[in-house]
């Protein structure tokens, strides 16, 4: 009996111990942690995992482009790990201070940085933006449907391209995507002024539901097409509660599955560096349903959002995804 207590008690000491050399850290990107999209989904990652485990996470907010690798390096030599970064803004920061830091475990959302102690996640957006552009064709009475994005970049435009692709799938190749882009620098995600005013200049063109990809921005987005009387899709997060009844549908990036598995996989001793990337057969990408929004979707549209998602998983519909050479075929 006594050997048994002995052992228990080893092992409960060991499990503690596993569980303190976890200190998880997540540094967000200059749209802010609060953005209702793509930052606060990895904070809410986070968060679910230190409720579940108990273990906290300390995160900061930059303020600027030149505190990437000031702050990385500073999390790194307070002894942080799994180090998530958010954005692929990150990239640069992360080549040159992970290997500084052998023994420390990094993450990087939307880029990927071959490194022993990094692990990359990124998603395949083109797949989920495709499905709610199916959802956006048979939803439009105009047959015109728009898209603005944050920051003119390819990532933003695999998004685009996705999109286009369903709208035009679903619409036997009629329909019209009024596309902009907010800006050319890390600002552009967070204009939801600027935002607003291209939603509105493209429902003033005939457009009856946008789709926002624009972090921050997309906020505005959202409350033009409310405000104009018409609808709008979100992105990353389930952004239809914001604006009940004009909110058609989010285009989900779980960015909070993916912290939450990464830290939990760490605590565990089985998280693995490399890259991972994650689509609809994966469960990475996905669009909202729910009672912000399951009066907007019709049994029609959704049956054809759900066929279209079970053909790109089984490879019956082939999605291109632009920054595989920076090609839309729309």
């Amino acid at each position: 009996m006594l050997r048994t207590a002995l052992l228990c008690g080893s092992l409960v000491a060991s499990a503690a111990a596993l569980a303190a050399d976890v200190k998880p850290a997540v540094i967000y990107d200059l749209g802010g942690k609060f953005d209702k999209s793509f930052n606060e989904g990895v904070f809410n990652g986070a968060t679910r995992f230190t409720k579940e485990t108990g273990v906290a996470f300390r995160d900061l907010e930059i303020q600027n482009e030149a505190q990437r690798e000031q702050v990385l390096r500073k999390f790194a030599k307070d002894g942080f790990s799994p180090i998530m970064t958010v954005g692929f803004a990150w990239e640069t920061a992360l080549k040159k201070v992970a290997p500084e830091f052998p023994n420390s475990k990094f993450g990087i959302i939307d880029d990927v940085v071959d490194l022993p102690n990094v692990q990359s996640i990124v998603f395949k957006e083109h797949e989920g933006s495709f499905v709610v552009g199916v959802i956006a064709a048979e939803t439009s009475k105009t047959g015109k449907v728009g898209f603005v994005g944050g920051m003119d970049i390819p990532l933003i435009s695999k998004f685009e391209c996705g999109y286009a692709q369903g709208v035009k799938y679903a619409s036997d190749g009629k329909g019209t995507v009024f596309a902009n882009m907010t800006g050319t620098t890390p600002a552009a995600w967070n204009d939801p002024v600027k935002g607003g005013e291209l939603a509105k200049s493209q429902i003033d063109r005939g457009a009856d539901i946008v789709y926002a990809a624009a972090g921050s921005t997309g906020q505005g987005v959202l409350k033009a097409a409310a405000d104009a009387g018409k609808l709008s899709i979100g992105v990353d997060s389930d952004q239809d509660y914001l604006f009940p009844g004009h909110v058609l549908t989010s285009m989900l990036k779980h960015v909070d599955v993916a912290t939450y598995q990464s830290f939990l996989d760490a605590k565990n001793g089985t998280w693995k560096a490399g890259v991972q990337a994650l689509g609809l057969k994966e469960g990475g990408v996905d669009y909202a349903l729910d009672q912000y929004n399951e009066k907007l979707i019709t049994p029609e549209v959704k049956a054809k959002a759900d066929a279209a998602k079970a053909d790109i998983i089984a490879g019956k519909i082939q999605v291109h995804d632009y920054m595989s050479d920076n090609k839309c075929p729309m």
